[in-house]
């Protein structure tokens, strides 16, 4: 050959320099698959057969699969920053507002979600007051996948604490997201659903006692009905604790660290006046939040044929329950007392838990000493002491202040 190769042909010209940052994702296909998305939104000529108001509820499987794909990739930081810069969630709002296909919009608050995950793009998420609201009308949303998605986006957002308050504020100035949360937690039979909710409230109220305070106190101020629409009438008389409840007895069963969740949002509720009020002062008096903690202290939790380890695996939530109880339990006038007295298995429970926690105590003890050339060891082991230190405490302020009842009746 006398003369140069000839130059590349044009569709490797297209291919170099194709790849979203340091992946093998293809820009190209990205950029294709967000226009035809803009294009299933866009207002088309109807159907000859379809009636006035008809709309497309229904995803084409190819263009489901595609965006799945998208889905799927936007864990990448490359690929979201790619659909930060196209514009994707002004798309996505484009989606929200017309699209009458819940599949589609589940799909697009999942891909924000995964976006929301890197810190630059969840602040530009969180910023926008327009998308702020709208993502937080998917709350009052029927499609119970996309509500999940939702709500595993708030959780991300609230978990950064360079835009926490951003969402903090924005939820305290929307009433509706109080009804559209406690009609979930009142209302779902979806596990999954009823958890992720459970961390986004137990994440607002450990971030704002105000906003806690305001749900603790609210009624119906303005209720809007599963769709999004403003109807008083569709929705009961809302109160925070018998929600709560509602969502812990659905969970208790099938998610153990759901279960977590909702009692520690029961002992969130016990830090101020007002939530131990709204607990004690329920038209039943407490009965039923009494009823399912007692049931769960001395008839699921920490048992006798449990090996003593179960305490540790148990701490937290033990904590969180015996906490609530020992709140109540001093909240009780004399007249309720009567009915507390039929409650001793309880202190059996109260006793045993201490016993484990004992061996638990000389477990710690000799596995520390075994690695205390470890530092890693060394740490795990006092974080473990703190947590049951915690269980222990409130533990024996209970089992004393039962005691002294019982000492005070009997004389």
């Amino acid at each position: 050959m006398d003369r140069n190769p000839s130059p590349p042909c044009s569709d490797a010209e297209e291919e170099e320099g194709d790849a979203v940052g340091n992946t093998v994702y293809s820009k190209h296909w990205l950029f294709s698959v967000l226009t035809r998305l803009i294009e299933v939104i866009a207002p088309a000529e109807p159907e000859p057969t379809a009636g006035p108001g008809a709309a497309r509820t229904e995803l084409d499987e190819d263009m489901e699969n595609d965006i799945c794909k998208v889905w799927d990739m936007s864990m990448d930081e490359d690929v979201a920053l790619f659909l930060q810069e196209f514009n994707a969630p002004d798309i996505f709002m484009g989606v929200f507002a017309k699209s009458k296909c819940p599949r589609l919009t589940e799909i697009c608050v999942g891909i924000l979600g995964n976006m929301a995950c890197f810190q630059d793009i969840c602040m530009s998420i969180s910023k926008d007051e327009n998308l702020g609201q709208v993502l937080l009308q998917r709350l009052c949303d029927s499609d119970s996948p996309t509500l999940l998605e939702t709500s595993r986006l708030l959780l991300t957002c609230l978990s950064q604490p360079e835009v926490a308050n951003v969402w903090v504020e924005r939820i305290r100035e929307n009433p509706s997201v109080y009804d559209c949360v406690c009609f979930i937690m009142s209302s779902s039979t979806n596990v999954d659903l009823l958890v992720k909710v459970g961390e986004v409230v137990d994440k607002l109220f450990d971030l704002d006692e105000e906003l806690m305070l305001n749900w603790i106190k609210n009624g119906t101020c303005h209720s809007v009905g599963p769709s999004g629409d403003d109807s008083p009438e569709e929705l009961p008389d809302f109160k925070i604790v018998p929600c709560i409840l509602e969502a812990a007895k659905q969970v208790r069963s099938d998610n153990p660290e759901g279960l977590d969740v909702y009692m520690h949002i029961l002992q969130l509720l016990t830090t101020v006046d007002e939530g131990i009020q709204a607990i004690v002062q329920a038209p039943d008096g407490g009965k039923e939040t009494w009823s399912l903690l007692y049931d769960l202290v001395c008839q699921e939790l920490c048992q006798p044929d449990d090996p003593p380890i179960t305490v540790q695996e148990q701490k937290t939530v033990l904590a969180s329950i015996l906490s609530v109880l020992s709140a109540m339990f001093a909240s009780q006038t004399e007249q309720e007392y009567t009915r507390m007295r039929k409650n001793m298995p309880l202190i059996g429970s109260l006793i045993r838990i201490l016993q484990y926690m004992e061996g638990c105590g000389k477990r710690a003890v000799d596995n520390s000493k075994e690695s205390e050339q470890e530092e890693a060891g060394r740490t795990d082991v006092n974080e473990e002491d703190f947590h049951l230190k915690i269980l222990k405490d409130i533990c024996c302020e209970l089992l004393s202040n039962m005691l002294q009842e019982l000492t005070k009746w009997s004389c």
